[in-house]
């Protein structure tokens, strides 16, 4: 059972939460931006490791493993995006049970008792503080690995509006894009259930609310307040059921092309949904009439553009696609020549 804290201001509450010595997993952006002597300020016994890297790999957790256990804290706090709450996560796995991360691939592979974790996310889009899987990529082939465990699952999500204030504009836009594609795919997914449907849908009205406002740069507080608890619903419908295809896809564009994720997945989001029309076309049109050409106004709004990928490249990115875990979760079956009519209709009708 998690416990979630919202508000502006709310990270004060940090304390309540503690016991003994914390450990502070952040990087170097958010030291810059003050949140990081922020929350350490409000705790005597802390340590900060603030060598997270965006998309960590194995090599990336287990040198933060190795700091963790020079440090040997009774709590972890995972203080950023994505990055450091996966990063957190994954530490977890090695402090309780050694090895690497690749030996934790899959659900409940986890070995021992598992440190306390305390999420305090500074995006909103991805939803990590509330889900119990760490994605994490192999150094080789950056390959990502969804390794999860429900002792991961953060014990306590500090939900400050103020911490989000400091994103760049194309992180706000990414991060909320993600979020959407969260809420929208978990809604249609396969292992969706009626509770799990419930927060999908509760998560889109939330992120709909607030969307333009993010991707023009005017959200307010509240605003940003309620994109920030919408991409955690959002979380917590994909703990409780899956992501589709869109998902599946855009995890070859980011390996191989370093497309950041949001843009990713927003590359293929609508072609995806396009091919569920005929499969969950009634749920799409529950959540908004004209939902695909909404998600692609809000694309164009965020301003972003179609990703330059070789023709010749088509063919590699859809059987990585259809090897993608997620991808089985789609509520319309996939194969490799499905991906392969989905990113040439993405590359071209978006151009």
């Amino acid at each position: 059972m998690q416990t979630l804290i919202k508000g502006p201001g709310s990270l004060s509450q940090l304390p309540v939460h503690l016991a003994g010595r914390a450990l502070v997993i952040s990087d170097q952006g958010l030291v810059r931006a003050g949140h990081v002597q922020r929350a350490t300020s409000l705790w005597d016994d802390v340590a900060v490791y603030d060598g997270v890297s965006e998309n960590p790999t194995e090599s990336d957790v287990a040198r933060c493993a190795e700091f963790a256990r020079e440090i040997n804290p009774d709590v972890i706090v995972a203080l950023g995006g994505g990055s450091s709450l996966d990063t957190a996560k994954g530490i977890l796995f090695l402090l309780s049970g050694g090895g690497v991360m690749s030996d934790y691939r899959g659900h409940q592979m986890g070995k021992g008792d598992m440190l306390p974790l305390i999420a305090v996310p500074t995006t909103a889009g991805t939803g990590s503080e509330c889900q119990s899987y760490a994605i994490i990529s192999r150094d080789d082939s950056h390959e990502k690995m969804a390794c999860g465990d429900s002792r991961a699952l953060a014990k306590v999500v500090i939900l400050d509006s103020e911490l989000t204030e400091s994103m760049p504009l194309q992180v706000a836009r990414l991060t909320a894009l993600d979020a959407l594609s969260h809420a929208l795919e978990s809604a249609v997914c396969r292992k969706r259930t009626p509770e799990s449907y419930a927060l999908s849908k509760q998560a889109f009205f939330k992120i709909k609310g607030a969307l333009e406002s993010v991707l023009t740069g005017r959200a307010s507080s509240q605003q940003r307040g309620e994109m920030l608890e919408g991409a955690a619903l959002a979380g917590q419908a994909i703990e409780a059921s899956m992501l589709g295809a869109a998902h599946a896809s855009a995890n070859p564009l980011t390996a191989n092309f370093n497309v950041v994720h949001g843009h990713a997945v927003m590359t293929t989001l609508p072609a995806v949904m396009r091919r569920n029309l005929e499969a969950v076309g009634e749920i799409y049109e529950e959540l908004s009439p004209d939902l695909i050409a909404w998600v692609e106004r809000m694309r164009d709004l965020a301003g972003l553009k179609v990703p330059s990928i070789p023709q010749e490249k088509i063919s590699q990115l859809a059987q990585e696609a259809s090897e993608q875990w997620t991808g089985q979760f789609n509520p319309v079956t996939m194969t490799k020549n499905d991906y392969v009519e989905i990113y040439q209709e993405s590359f071209s009708r978006w151009a």
